[in-house]
């Protein structure tokens, strides 16, 4: 039986470390303070929405549509900069954390699918994102406050795109309502997670930092109700809703993207840009 010696034994064992450090996620083993933790929700969802978003550059169905995309990535991507620097190393907690401590929601991360599937989902979070920031600028977080009354205008626009998208989808051929439908479908079961309450959330409201969204769901219904009436389409029935984002239970998708998204700083963390 042959032994290594201690050379090479103490080498491989330098070696494994710096490894482990550095795929080990930001926060590995840490309990974030609850203002942390709701910056990274906020964060979170804005990152991998304006990358799922910025996926169809260059593929958009006409030159007008895929511009008005990539601008909508654009704005997502700022927020998500704002956001996570303020939690600590924006650069890092983009690129250097594993799937398991991205505190996303379920829907952001899910597949564009074809162009009726990501306006649905667009309209779905949108609508949401825009009522909580417009209640962020009360926020007693300074921070949070001034943060919202810049992005709540970027929003209003997302908003709007969605609904005329998914008006002029629903009221368009009987192709494109069968496709906005099948795409609302698709969506529709990760809309309960954006109103859930946990402890580090209930925390935070507590402070006046954090939106309870529970205060305006039915506002949000009715707002989705209405954009759906004018597309001449019926609300999906409810269906046993899918959650878990928010503590780190995500899907294989979220995977996959973060696999292209963190692929070059992760293979090249000493290059200077």
């Amino acid at each position: 039986m042959t032994q290594r010696s201690p050379a090479k034994a103490e080498g491989k064992e330098r070696v494994g470390a710096a490894v482990a450090a550095f795929w080990a996620p930001a926060f590995a083993g840490e309990r974030l303070d609850f203002r942390t933790d709701y910056l990274l929700r906020l964060g979170d969802d804005a990152l991998v929405l304006g990358q799922r978003v910025g996926e169809w550059c260059g593929h958009g169905p006409v030159l007008e549509v895929d511009i008005s995309l990539a601008n909508l990535a654009l704005d997502l991507i700022g927020q998500a900069t704002l956001l996570l620097g303020e939690s600590g190393d924006g650069d890092k907690l983009a690129f250097h954390r594993d799937v398991l401590d991205f505190r996303n929601c379920l829907l952001v991360e899910q597949p564009n699918g074809d162009f009726a599937q990501t306006i649905a989902r667009h309209l779905l979070y949108t609508i949401w994102q825009h009522m909580l920031l417009q209640r962020l600028q009360q926020s007693s977080d300074q921070f949070l406050r001034e943060f919202a009354h810049k992005a709540v205008k970027e929003v209003a626009y997302h908003r709007e795109l969605a609904s005329e998208w998914t008006i002029r989808l629903g009221d368009g051929t009987e192709e494109s309502a069968q496709r906005m439908a099948d795409g609302l479908e698709w969506n529709w079961r990760f809309i309960p997670e954006l109103f859930e309450v946990d402890e580090g959330l209930q925390q935070a409201i507590d402070a006046g930092i954090a939106v309870d969204p529970r205060s305006f769901e039915e506002e949000y219904r009715a707002a989705i109700a209405a954009v759906l009436a004018q597309a001449q389409l019926e609300a999906p029935a409810d269906q046993r809703p899918i959650l878990g984002g928010r503590q780190g239970h995500h899907s294989e998708h979220l995977g996959h993207l973060l696999a292209v998204m963190q692929f070059l700083p992760r293979a090249y963390s000493d290059a200077k840009w």
